[in-house]
């Protein structure tokens, strides 16, 4: 395979205009995000019933015990499971889509976590669950991962923004629908079972859409090219185009040369070497510094408005509103996302979540908890599907995968050790503590991004050479 096959290939999907064909693609794709991000969200929501189980107790939590000195105990050791797994999903197995292909792992790793999480829901000791939720977290890191790869390389420049925009709408949309089961049957037992058994359930029903999507959705063509499978790639691409040209009505025009793309052989190592290993690290400490405030606020907003003196039950009311703006931060960047540089819009997501952040901090009215809360969840979740797009644009598609594993492992890292961090601030210095904690986060990721190189409109392949 030859860089100027591979080169042609990339040339003819960029010149694709904006079709159904194409964001079929794309919603199915998210689609099947959707239920990774069910599956991330609804701890919070079955810890209630998971604690009253007495899953948690140290008698019933075996080696898992062993994290208490470090501040890790109870339901602590769930959430400690999680994002270990996520952890090893994203930095040790995030090669693997590079390796296989992008449909091949999109759809096994899907079942990896369903499977994995259906037998967690009928485990009945806080150790055997533990475990479970490790393993079925490395499968929902390897999704996110591959997920960011598979779009970005399905969509022409011009859409790709927009494309990330919608991604994360469908996937947050299932925010307020975790909260709202979770209410509706907490303290009840359907067939039989614990009301938070059945909410971890439910997520399993996305083994059922596995193989709509695997026959609807094509391997990347990008990826195929660069494994010297040719033929395959232009079947795919000739497909796509003859699709679009009919829904259309229109002969597609001539591709239009993109550039040149570096060669390499595609090892880990590559990141690291002279071409990419600035991108390596900003994006890396970045990724540290989003995750402070994404989840730093997300996961501690009913406890933060305790602290700013509202009544315990009121404060989840108010932070289910507050959740409900989720899926409206992305809604709201469809009509942005491709008319502004990237790294613009991240940068402004940020700014404002530590502008915000800070008037948190001094407000007590409920109504203007409610509206900071409200933008804070809007500016961030802005700043996450830009910042899921760049990261995926900034690397060559033969490293992609394992290079968007690694700079994103670092936020699972971070949200973590933030948890401790944001514990012990609330404890001794109050919401000012954590809102200068969280501030200082968004300035170290503005500093990151303005460094970092412009994408906007520009191919994949322009960009990572």
């Amino acid at each position: 395979m030859t860089n100027q096959q591979s080169l042609a290939i990339a040339a003819r999907f960029d010149r694709l205009p904006p079709s159904r064909t194409v964001w079929t693609m794309v919603m199915l794709i998210s689609l099947g995000g959707v239920f990774e991000f069910y599956d991330l969200f609804f701890t919070g929501y079955v810890a209630p019933g998971m604690v009253q189980s007495g899953l948690f107790k140290p008698e019933s939590l075996g080696f898992f015990a062993a994290l208490a000195p470090i501040a890790v105990a109870g339901f602590g050791t769930f959430v400690f499971a999680t994002f270990a797994g996520l952890w090893l999903g994203t930095l040790v197995f995030g090669f693997v889509a590079d390796r296989f292909g992008r449909r091949f792992i999109f759809t096994w790793s899907l079942i990896w976590y369903v499977v994995c999480t259906a037998i967690m829901a009928f485990q009945h000791s806080g150790q055997a669950i533990n475990i479970w939720r490790l393993i079925a977290g490395i499968g929902i890191g390897v999704e996110l991962v591959t997920i960011d790869s598979y779009i970005s390389e399905l969509i022409p420049s011009g859409e790709r923004g927009r494309a990330y925009a919608v991604n994360q709408f469908i996937t947050f949309c299932v925010v307020p629908l975790v909260a709202f089961l979770a209410f509706v049957l907490k303290g009840t037992h359907p067939f039989g079972l614990d009301y938070w058994r059945v909410v971890i359930l439910i997520g399993t029903l996305g083994a059922a859409f596995v193989w709509i999507i695997r026959r609807n959705v094509p391997e990347s063509p990008r990826w195929l090219a660069r494994q010297g499978r040719v033929d395959e790639a232009e079947r795919i691409v000739a497909d796509i185009e003859r699709r679009v040209e009919a829904e259309k009505g229109i002969k597609l025009p001539p591709p239009k040369p993109i550039g040149t793309e570096t060669e390499g052989r595609g090892s880990f190592r590559e990141i690291f070497g002279p071409l990419y290993l600035k991108r390596t690290l900003l994006l890396s400490v970045f990724n540290m510094a989003q995750a402070i405030g994404f989840y730093g606020f997300a996961a501690w907003v009913p406890t933060l408005l305790i602290s700013r003196g509202v009544h315990v039950t009121t404060s989840l009311q108010y932070a289910f509103i507050i959740a409900i703006a989720n899926p409206f931060g992305p809604l709201l960047g469809t009509l942005f996302a491709d008319k502004i540089e990237r790294k613009t819009q991240i940068c402004g997501g940020l700014l404002i979540m530590g502008i915000v952040i800070a008037l948190f901090s001094q407000a007590s009215a409920p109504g203007l908890l409610i509206v900071l809360g409200v933008l804070f969840t809007l500016a961030s979740n802005v700043m996450s599907y830009a910042y899921h797009g760049y990261q995926a644009e900034l690397f060559p598609t033969r490293v992609r995968a394992r290079a968007v594993g690694f700079v994103y492992s670092w936020s699972r890292l971070a949200v973590a050790f933030a948890g401790l961090a944001i514990g012990v601030l609330l404890h001794k210095y109050g919401v000012p503590g954590v809102a200068v904690f969280i501030g200082a986060s968004m300035v170290v990721g503005i500093c990151m991004m303005l460094i970092g190189p412009s994408t906007k409109g520009r191919s994949l392949e322009a960009i990572s050479h």
